[in-house]
């Protein structure tokens, strides 16, 4: 993600400063930008809400990763079906996008609850406000929606898919140690190298969460990146035992991998949730944009990102083969 990313990947939310904010790692996954798309000169010229009623004209921004790109086009699509004439911009700049959001030269984008959450909430009350972001879905959006809402834009129904850090050993180690959890590890006793990018070893969602939270010992940080191929071939050849990857990768299995569960609770809400500049808001967008929670899953997710940047699929046709599958789209 220019965002996704959480432990910190620079593609997320806006773009990578939001990352930072929330989960504070930095990395690359999320997928990468494989269709290539701008990086955000488009945003303040592109497709204004003029008219937000049916048949009139919406702009839809993504920020510059895979997943971003599969939601904007799965958004844009349902609001074509809606009636609107939609325009489609990439915005890789956090402060850009967050103030073509707030005047509306962007009428909507995907972004993830906890971490926009914490986004919002250092541009309201500063750079060292506390994160008032959790792993509860229900209390990150409580947090989310008055801080949105005081800057012009409404938080709609998050899906189901949700985006975070997550931790991957082999199929042989899971076997040898009976392990399914990440308590399963901590109780194991296993020492172990990780596979994760450098800021590891400080940031609360990775080696400092995992020592407090779950008791894992950890001796090195194997710095090959978030979920990158390095990180996974690193886990699969032994070189480490652990490897920070993410819940909407479905390349892991391809490395023989297994993701221990977060049975804990360490990694926060960050399920994948439509923002929309209020001014551009109708019943029809509501309805429209709504219609995607209750059946996009992570596993869909992972699924999709892997059409995109392992078979090379163009993401608006990926997006509309998944809304057709579930009857969103004809």
């Amino acid at each position: 993600m220019a965002g996704r990313r959480p432990a910190g990947r620079p593609r997320r939310v806006l773009a990578g400063l939001a990352a930072l904010l929330a989960l504070g790692l930095t990395a690359a996954a999320c997928g990468s930008d494989s269709d290539g798309g701008g990086g955000g000169a488009g945003a303040g010229t592109a497709g204004a809400s003029a008219t937000t009623s049916a048949g009139g004209t919406l702009t839809v921004a993504d920020a510059g990763f895979t997943e971003s790109k599969i939601l904007a086009e799965m958004y844009a699509a349902v609001l074509k079906k809606a009636g609107y004439k939609v325009d489609r911009t990439s915005v890789q700049q956090t402060e850009l996008a967050q103030s073509s959001l707030e005047k509306g030269t962007v009428d909507a984008m995907p972004q993830y609850v906890a971490t926009y959450a914490d986004l919002l909430n250092s541009k309201v009350h500063g750079p060292d406000a506390a994160s008032v972001s959790s792993p509860d879905l229900q209390k990150s959006l409580a947090a989310l929606r008055p801080l949105a809402t005081g800057l012009g834009l409404t938080v709609l129904d998050p899906a189901d898919a949700v985006d975070q850090n997550a931790f991957a050993v082999s199929k042989t180690f899971a076997t040898q140690h009976n392990l399914k959890t990440l308590s399963d590890l901590g109780a194991s006793g296993q020492t172990v190298k990780i596979a994760a990018g450098p800021e590891c070893e400080t940031r609360p969602f990775c080696q400092p969460g995992l020592e407090k939270t779950y008791g894992i010992k950890i001796s090195e940080i194997v710095k090959t990146g978030v979920d990158t191929p390095q990180t996974k071939a690193a886990v699969k050849d032994g070189t480490a035992q652990l490897g920070l990857v993410l819940t909407t990768d479905a390349t892991v299995t391809d490395y023989d991998l297994v993701v221990l569960t977060d049975d804990k609770k360490l990694q926060n809400a960050d399920n994948l949730v439509p923002i929309v500049n209020t001014k551009s808001l109708t019943p029809q967008v509501s309805t429209a944009l709504n219609a995607l929670a209750p059946v996009l899953t992570t596993a869909d997710l992972a699924e999709l990102n892997k059409k995109v940047d392992a078979q090379r699929e163009k993401p608006a046709d990926v997006a509309k083969e998944y809304l057709k599958s579930k009857g969103l789209l004809s």
